[in-house]
């Protein structure tokens, strides 16, 4: 099939509803496989017209980038050249053994190992990834967690993409794996503290972890028991467990509420204890510690209390209620609490204040603090708790855009760091030879709009450089300006490489999430192009080179841009682009509708939310003008953003503009949300992206 019949073949009746007295009508709905739910576990039960469409997109997409194979082989070359391709993680201690994750030379997926403590050659490779994916189109290691007296191995995987988990339990000194199966899992699992029962969470019809069940090893699935199900389809259930080791955590919830219940998992035939109601707009996490001041403690973050950007609080374990919380880290507004972590003598806190993020040390005997410092304008910075709660070190990793990642073991007390590892790059990396640097981009209303830049100290900033201008803007997540070997790809090739910490984000706190969401969903819009539009202004990038880039939530970004603005952008990526937002939101049967409805409002019930999706949802205000050059990219068997979302967009785009510009939909027919599994698949992905963005914004060197 040709791209002009996949634009014949693409004329279905259009399906017609009314909502709020207002008529829908969608050409492209028959897209939207009927069977969605078999297509998750199956690909291959695809209706077969749906299938050609796709194909012949995909054949389109591919006789578009032919005439560039060269140029992605060298950008495949390149990128994998600066992978260590025999990497592994620096060792983590658990009482007599020592875990890690490794990559042989040429391998696609991690290795998990242990080795004695101390004992290094002595490795035993517990789960070999590269092995379990032998055969399989898809391959995704969800969770692998060791039982307490560590001669077994909870795991999971993913074989399709569609974020089915099966749960197995490997005998670590056998090499093998129990009987215990247990399928269609989130993924998630716990282990109580006598090793003799597993916790784990399954989905619902409509593809929602909704079902925590206990499982007795030894025994079959049908004999599991259901300890808690979450009967509001708009929470989502995930499992947690405690830095002292003592409570799993049950979380349920949604994009502005939460609710938490204790696992008990010395007593693990005991039913789930709640610890704070579920309250709309209250949001809190929980830590356990078995005496603080003499009282056994939850240590609890939270927004209770008008705290917008959290505040930290204690509450005895016995009366764990909101009426008993006291305030242990006050709030201040401007510095938003991340998340936190509570060992014996200290409780360590990861913030953001000022777009930049920071560790503090908080020591639980006096209430002194300190922070953990860095030079850089714009960096990435995170902490990995460890195993153990008695421990007086931490581990935490750091980047820039400039610089390559560093692990390093703190001590909480002496403050002493050592460096344990940096990112190797095989083909060799300067930082000298790039410059990141941190502006600030006007906004319509006045706000200062944060932007992370990167490139090559021999890149003229005089308004001639093309650019990748990446944004998000959704869910409160933070884009961090972190280091990634991918991206000098372009960045060598004269770009410059851009992060707009658009609204919708929290890079400015609480405020800068709540000013991108619901009524105000089109600050995100609004942000990422005023970046654009300084950009150009200060004559650091050129007005005609732009490439916009977002995928998922940040794709909707991408298909509202190119609707606002279709000037101003060369071309325009949109990985697993969530641009049907409308029909989505108008369908309580799919996966993800009733969580997002505090996130974009709830348009079945809301008139108001009616008018306002519509009036930006990007498959619906397609318009017949000139659009940039496009491309979407797509995850057949993707939960999160289903497929007919990029293809009745593209479709709709087909049909409508005007003008000549490529547009291309490439769907991967074994693979869901997060695109190939393999590390190395995963650069062929990346290639096409980047292709696409030199040859659109004319990156290319002479014939």
């Amino acid at each position: 099939m040709s791209v002009a019949q996949v634009k014949d073949e693409a004329a279905h009746a259009p399906l017609v509803r009314v909502f709020h007295g207002e008529t829908l009508s969608d050409p492209y709905a028959w897209l939207r496989a009927e069977n969605w739910r078999e297509v998750m576990r199956d690909p291959s039960v695809l209706a077969p017209d749906i299938r050609a469409h796709l194909e012949a997109e995909n054949a389109a997409a591919d006789a578009w980038f032919a005439p560039h194979a060269e140029l992605r082989k060298a950008l495949v070359a390149q990128m994998r050249g600066r992978i260590k391709e025999d990497d592994a993680s620096v060792p983590a201690r658990d009482g007599a053994f020592e875990y890690f994750t490794r990559f042989r030379e040429g391998g696609q997926h991690p290795l998990i190992c242990r080795r004695p403590a101390g004992a290094e050659g002595e490795e035993t490779i517990v789960l070999d990834g590269d092995a379990l994916a032998a055969g399989k189109a898809y391959f995704q290691f969800g969770d692998a967690r060791r039982s307490p007296d560590q001669t077994r191995m909870a795991w999971s995987a993913d074989e399709a993409g569609s974020e089915y988990y099966t749960l197995r339990v490997r005998d670590i000194a056998a090499g093998t794996d129990l009987a215990d199966t247990v399928s269609e899992t989130t993924g998630d699992v716990l282990w109580s503290n006598d090793g003799a029962f597993l916790y784990y969470i399954r989905r619902d019809e409509e593809h929602r972890p909704s079902f925590v069940y206990r499982h007795r090893l030894g025994t079959t699935p049908d004999e599991d028991v259901l300890i808690y199900e979450e009967a509001d389809k708009g929470f989502f259930v995930s499992l947690g467990r405690t830095q002292s080791g003592r409570f799993g955590l049950i979380s349920c919830g949604d994009h502005e509420t939460s609710e938490i219940s204790l696992i008990d998992l010395d007593a693990p035939l005991e039913a789930p204890r709640l610890v704070e109601p579920r309250e709309v707009g209250l949001r809190y996490g929980v830590e356990h510690h078995p005496a603080i001041a003499g009282v056994e403690s939850l240590v609890i973050e939270t927004n209770a209390d008008g705290a917008e950007d959290f505040k930290i609080v204690l509450a005895p374990l016995a009366t764990p209620g909101r009426a008993h919380w006291r305030d242990l880290v006050p709030h201040r507004a401007g510095r938003l609490i991340l998340s936190h972590s509570a060992y014996r003598d200290h409780l360590v806190r990861l913030e953001r204040e000022d777009g930049l993020p920071r560790i503090v040390v908080h020591a639980l005997a006096d209430g002194a603090e300190h922070e953990i410092a860095f030079a850089e304008d714009a960096y990435s910075l995170g902490f990995d708790p460890g195993y153990g709660f008695d421990k007086t070190e931490i581990r935490f990793n750091y980047s820039s855009m400039t610089t390559p990642a560093e692990v390093w073991d703190y001590d909480l007390a002496t403050r002493a760091r050592v460096l344990r590892k940096r990112q190797e790059v095989p083909s060799g990396h300067d930082p000298a030879h790039y410059v990141t640097r941190r502006v600030l981009a006007p906004a319509a209303d006045g706000e200062l709009v944060p932007v992370s830049l990167l490139f090559s100290k021999d890149t003229p900033l005089d308004g001639s450089a093309p650019c990748l201008l990446y944004g998000y803007g959704a869910y409160g997540i933070s884009i961090p300006a972190g280091f990634s070997t991918s991206r000098l790809s372009l960045v060598d090739r004269g770009f410059v490489y851009a992060i707009a910490h658009i609204r919708g984000g929290t890079e400015k706190g609480w405020r800068w999430y709540r000013e991108g969401k619901l009524a105000n969903k089109t600050n995100s819009f609004t942000d990422f192009i005023a970046v654009a539009e300084h950009l150009i202004a200060e004559r650091i990038v050129s007005p005609a080179r732009i490439v916009a880039h977002g995928g998922s939530a940040g794709g909707m970004l991408m298909g509202a841009v190119a609707n606002l603005r279709p000037d101003l952008f060369a071309g325009i990526v949109a990985e697993v682009p969530f641009v049907d937002v409308l029909n989505t939101m108008l369908d309580d049967t799919l996966p993800l509708t009733p969580p997002e409805w505090p996130e974009w409002g709830n348009p079945i019930a809301d008139p108001a939310a009616f008018d306002r999706i519509r009036s930006y949802s990007p498959y619906d205000n397609v318009a017949a003008k000139d659009y940039p050059a496009l491309f979407a990219l797509a995850g057949l068997t993707d939960p999160r953003v289903t497929y007919w979302e990029p293809a009745k967009w593209v479709a709709r785009l087909r049909e409508l503009k005007t003008d000549a510009s490529p547009l291309l939909l490439k769907t991967n027919m074994e693979a869901g949300h997060g695109g190939a599994a393999g590390r190395f698949d995963r650069l062929e992905e990346t290639a096409l992206v980047y292709a696409f963005a030199l040859v659109v914004a004319k990156a290319l060197p002479a014939d």
